[in-house]
């Protein structure tokens, strides 16, 4: 195997550190750039492990001769910076020593059939994160990004997501025209309407493959989003809090899904 380029930056005006700021601290600079930039052990061992190829590999002077081979030879170049350029670079309050520039990948095509997440309009970049997590965990490859949902590739999102964005398949800036492309019906959750999630599991009539529709924090599914759906649902909360927040609504939703799925 060839071994990768090195290159040593020294200058704080460098067009590259200067793209790498943007990445890192411009939540849509990704688009922009068709790239895209993690830091730190977790997330860039995560995208590794599910083999994700980086282009660059960007590195602190005095981590450079200790990083391992996994990430030395990761990349086809790797550049090697000051650590003070690196601080002014992360985005994190305690910052990493090594991150990846990564080719943003195409926006994937609609799989109809394939069991989904739909984001109406979430705002919250943790939320989303969480949301993607819990996409992954509970075996719901594909998520939906309508229009209006906080970035998918921004720094924020993937720090939330702890890596779960290699394994699904993200769809940005979709229209809410496309949703009619899906053959698997559309769950929603609503404070008021439909069977109490328990008591739909209970009773089968939870979909075994179904794309859940979670909305804004504040406005919740659209009008439309909400009329499109198959089967609404309520998540009884006996300590009589108004709402949950989207994120942790997201995490019971789709674990129930599964459970579904694994008894039917």
């Amino acid at each position: 195997m060839t071994a990768p380029q090195v290159q040593h930056i020294t200058s704080k005006d460098n067009a590259l550190l200067k793209d790498l700021r943007r990445l890192s601290q411009d939540n849509t600079a990704y688009r922009k750039q068709g790239r895209f930039w993690v830091e730190g052990d977790h997330l860039c061992r995560s995208a590794l492990v599910r083999g994700a190829k980086p282009a660059v590999g960007i590195f602190s002077e005095s981590f450079w001769p200790l990083a391992p081979a996994e990430w030395a030879q990761a990349a086809i170049k790797n550049v090697v910076i000051p650590d003070a350029f690196f601080h002014d670079i992360s985005g994190l309050e305690s910052p990493a020593s090594m991150g990846f520039v990564f080719d943003l990948p195409p926006n994937a095509a609609l799989q109809p059939q394939m069991a989904s997440v739909i984001l109406d309009r979430v705002q919250d970049a943790g939320n989303v994160g969480s949301i993607l997590r819990s996409a992954s965990a509970f075996g719901f490859k594909q998520v939906i990004s309508l229009k209006g949902t906080a970035a998918l590739w921004s720094p924020k999102v993937l720090r939330a997501g702890m890596g779960a964005h290699w394994g699904l398949q993200l769809i940005e800036g979709v229209a809410l025209s496309a949703l009619a492309a899906l053959a698997i019906p559309i769950v929603v959750t609503s404070s008021h309407r439909g069977s109490f999630l328990h008591l739909a599991l209970q009773n089968n009539e939870l979909p075994t493959s179904c794309a859940w529709a979670l909305g804004h924090e504040g406005q919740g599914v659209s009008a439309e989003l909400e009329a499109l759906a198959r089967l609404h649902v309520r998540i009884a909360q006996p300590g009589g809090e108004e709402s949950l927040n989207v994120a942790a609504a997201a995490a019971i939703c789709l674990h129930a899904s599964a459970t579904a799925f694994h008894a039917g």
